[in-house]
């Protein structure tokens, strides 16, 4: 953090495989992302499931860890994102990642829908509130209401559209996340002097 700055605030991106959550983190940190992106050999074949990815341009490398940005908001305010492994064998970081988190951003591909259920049910768990971006692979034919009953999303839980390979669009989709964050704990605040009273 800059000298000035009093507080980090966290934000996780999370998704099954493929679906652009290095690109996202890369797209709109100011800083040169740190990654942990390594070639996917012959030796993961069987082990990470590949079928869909047909469409990335030949994907060789993955993340292992995660994937670190970060932006400047303000003199007093650094934004840090994480972007979670997305195989079924990292899952296990996803808690340690959830830890001390703001929010999240659940990053989809309507090609594999069900490669998102596992991260929507691992942060409704940990109560950590998140919006979903479906990330453009070349148009969907499902309209976001669509979307939204195929992943059985709660009504108060924002779904968006994104391209993660745009910076502007990348933006717009933590500017969600943090409009959701805004109104929510203004619901909190609210509620808690309704009790008070």
């Amino acid at each position: 953090m800059t000298a000035t700055a009093d507080n980090g605030l966290k934000i996780v991106v999370v998704g099954g495989f493929g679906v652009g959550k290095t690109t996202l983190v890369r797209s709109v940190s100011e800083i040169r992302p740190l990654n942990t992106e390594e070639t996917m050999t012959q030796a993961g074949q069987g082990i990470d499931e590949t079928g869909g990815l047909e469409g990335l341009g030949g994907k060789t490398s993955t993340t292992v860890a995660f994937d670190f940005g970060r932006i400047t908001l303000d003199a007093h305010n650094i934004l840090y994102l994480f972007g979670a492994p997305g195989q079924e064998r990292f899952w296990f970081l996803w808690d340690r990642l959830f830890s001390g988190t703001l929010g999240a951003v659940v990053l989809v591909d309507t090609r594999r829908l069900e490669d998102s259920w596992y991260a929507i049910d691992r942060l409704e768990h940990h109560g950590t509130p998140f919006i979903v971006a479906r990330n453009d692979f070349g148009g969907s034919a499902h309209t976001l209401e669509q979307l939204r009953d195929a992943l059985d999303l709660d009504p108060g839980v924002p779904l968006v559209d994104c391209d993660a390979r745009s910076r502007e669009s990348s933006k717009n989709v933590l500017i969600r996340l943090v409009e959701h964050l805004q109104s929510l704990y203004a619901a909190q605040r609210d509620a808690l002097q309704e009790t008070a009273q």
